[in-house]
């Protein structure tokens, strides 16, 4: 099946097949705040062909390793700290490359090591891993003070939630995404579901009101996925414990039938 369509030496660029799905049940990064996320992947993956990767839920360190020398296309969380090394192993052997998360947090609160799903960009860029002016951040509402400090020094980009409320505004953000991945030579695309409103998406650890309905978050990703040169997704912070008649669930399915089509 084809789920990413890679751009490589010119506009046009080439397709790609695209047979690896991984599942990556890791709830370790999340400070025991979304216990349960582990369980999502299987969740989400009911019915299709996937690899489950061998990590350790009470080692942060050794699952990074593991993380950081897979190969694979699309990664189903788990908690957001996988983006680090995911990221991180994506990133070897390439240049110009830029991280697109859709979050309504910036995750940008310390700098632990290994880092947690609070703090793994702020330590993504500070390690020199991703440069801050090739991130976007999609569907932010609720920064803390040190975050929107950090995210002011470094220049880093963002979309906040309540400037995707209507089409006008979403069409403007495509236009925004579009600027921002024609300059990369590849691009890593994540997406945490707790930037859908939890009336949408309850399932999640950190419930924050507001936030984009599932249409917007879907016409977004439909247009993105065509910009060429994704190399890699991951989809992280669903927890089936936490949700409600398997809403949350149904939209992590729905999102990863975008690149299944």
């Amino acid at each position: 099946m084809k789920l990413i369509t890679h751009e490589a030496n010119s506009r046009e660029g080439y397709a790609k097949e695209i047979v690896s799905v991984l599942a990556v049940p890791f709830n370790g990064g999340c400070l025991g705040k979304n216990i349960g996320c582990e369980k999502a992947p299987k969740a989400i993956l009911e019915g299709k062909e996937f690899q489950v990767l061998d990590i350790d839920n009470q080692n942060i360190i050794s699952t990074n390793e593991v993380l950081g020398n897979a190969e694979g296309d699309i990664f189903i969380g788990g908690d957001h700290s996988i983006t680090y090394s995911l990221f991180k192993g994506f990133s070897k052997d390439k240049e110009n490359i830029g991280l697109v998360i859709f979050d309504a947090h910036p995750d940008c609160v310390n700098n632990f090591s290994p880092p947690t799903h609070e703090d793994f960009l702020k330590v993504l860029i500070e390690e020199e891993i991703v440069k801050p002016e090739n991130v976007l951040i999609i569907g932010l509402r609720k920064i803390d003070e040190i975050e929107q400090k950090f995210l002011d020094q470094k220049n880093i980009k963002y979309v906040l939630a309540k400037d995707l409320e209507n089409e006008k505004e979403i069409y403007h953000s495509i236009d925004k995404i579009r600027e921002f991945v024609e300059k990369l030579d590849s691009w890593y695309l994540s997406i945490d579901i707790d930037v859908l409103n939890p009336k949408e998406a309850p399932g999640t650890g950190y419930i924050e009101e507001g936030g984009m309905n599932f249409d917007q978050l879907f016409i977004l990703l439909e247009h993105i996925k065509h910009f060429g040169k994704l190399w890699r997704i991951d989809l992280v912070e669903v927890n089936p414990d936490k949700d409600i008649n398997g809403k949350t669930i149904n939209c992590a399915k729905k999102i990863l039938s975008i690149f299944e089509r």
